[in-house]
């Protein structure tokens, strides 16, 4: 076929060679290791000369297979899986970074890539300094000669809010520095942050890529150049993702974006309806008109993602009420799962933070983080109604 194939199409077709018993789908190969031809086979293999798998720690066909299809999702050259979505910031960081070298984040990051940037990478001397969200012109005024990359998540954790991919995009290539981009919250069927200048993208595959809350993943893709330094990090010290993960990963692929279609559908009907209740503050959701981002979300998102968030009215208390009122939703920490998740970022995902931090990214006592999964919109909506009433 000469014409480029869709994104549902590649996501279901991209898949490995099929071996002699021409199995239609992508068998499980649970290996730890390979065998060679002879001698010559071996040590052209471990010289790199040749293409091929020789531990599973390196590459494995399943995880090749996963990585194949992201990359083409994603618009990128190469990519390597990790066991989990951390494990894919870590990793990453440890493999571009040098002692003296100096990041600059957005200030809305996960608690455990803040926990990063704060408590273990100092004990490298590698340093950081962080912008808000809605202030990129300053970040010309925080580069400095050691720094080597910048790094942001959009949609944010747990906020959900937007930054411009494209500014961004124009503001590392003008001090050529290594632009970075959680795109967990969106997917690669909603977001393609390459296409805004990113050099690499990380996901926790652990969420949407899964979408059933099975197994714990991650994965950064972009160029080749980059992806090889963070390949050979990575298979010395080892955060591979598991070939069974990774095979289950590749079959949620093919349905990822009938799956995410609803999980938007859902969430917007949600958040619609959440704006309208009495007893809550605010609402937050990238495809509502009141989101400060709303215009800029619609320019690099094909839709708004699962995730809504919202403040309940009354502070911890009546926050805690509501939670202990919820009947069908999970009280739970995950996101990106078919079941509905509500989280209090507060004293879970972001409690290792500081009140103080927690306020400067605008999470309150108060705030919600529902995770909108793919049961009916009614019943999510009755029980989150009963649960504030």
């Amino acid at each position: 076929m000469s014409k480029k194939l869709k994104f549902e199409t590649d996501a279901i077709r991209t898949q490995l060679e099929r071996s002699q018993y021409l199995e239609h789908s992508s068998p499980l190969y649970l290996t730890s290791s390979f065998v060679f031809e002879d001698a010559e086979d071996m040590r052209a293999s471990f010289a790199e000369e040749k293409e091929r798998n020789v531990y599973s720690r390196y590459s494995n066909p399943n995880s090749s297979e996963f990585i194949d299809k992201v990359c083409k999702m994603e618009g990128a050259e190469e990519g390597f899986a990790f066991a989990s979505g951390m494990a894919a910031v870590f990793s990453t960081f440890a493999a571009l970074l040098d002692s003296g070298d100096h990041i600059l984040s957005a200030r809305s990051v996960f608690g455990s890539t803040h926990s990063l940037f704060t408590n273990f990478f100092p004990k490298w001397n590698i340093t950081h300094s962080y912008f808000k969200i809605d202030e990129l012109d300053s970040i010309d005024q925080l580069v400095t000669p050691q720094t080597k990359i910048i790094y942001a998540e959009s949609p944010t954790n747990p906020g959900v809010d937007i930054l411009d991919l494209e500014a961004l995009g124009k503001i590392a290539k003008k001090h050529k520095l290594i632009l970075i981009i959680d795109n967990c919250f969106a997917s690669p069927y909603l977001q393609q942050p390459i296409k805004f200048g990113a050099d690499l993208v990380i996901h926790s595959g652990t969420k949407l890529m899964d979408g059933q809350g099975r197994v714990l993943a991650g994965i950064t893709v972009g160029s080749s150049k980059l992806i090889d330094k963070i390949y050979r990090f990575s298979r010395i010290t080892g955060p591979t993702l598991s070939p069974f993960n990774a095979w289950l990963l590749s079959k949620s692929l093919e349905t990822l974006a009938v799956r995410v279609d609803r999980h938007c559908e859902n969430a917007l009907k949600l958040a619609k309806f959440l704006e309208q209740h009495p007893k809550v503050n605010w609402v937050k959701y990238p495809f509502l008109k009141s989101h400060p981002k709303y215009e800029i979300a619609k320019k690099q998102m094909k839709a708004g993602g699962c995730v809504v968030a919202f403040e309940v009215k009354g502070g911890l208390n009546e926050g805690r009420k509501f939670f202990d009122a919820i009947k069908l939703l999970s009280l739970s920490a995950n996101l990106g799962d078919s079941r509905s998740i509500i989280t209090h970022p507060a004293s879970t995902t972001h409690s290792k933070l500081s009140k103080e931090d927690r306020l400067a990214v605008g999470i309150t006592d108060g705030s919600v983080r529902i995770s909108v999964g793919l049961e009916h919109i009614d019943d999510i909506i009755r029980d989150i109604d009963q649960a504030l009433s």
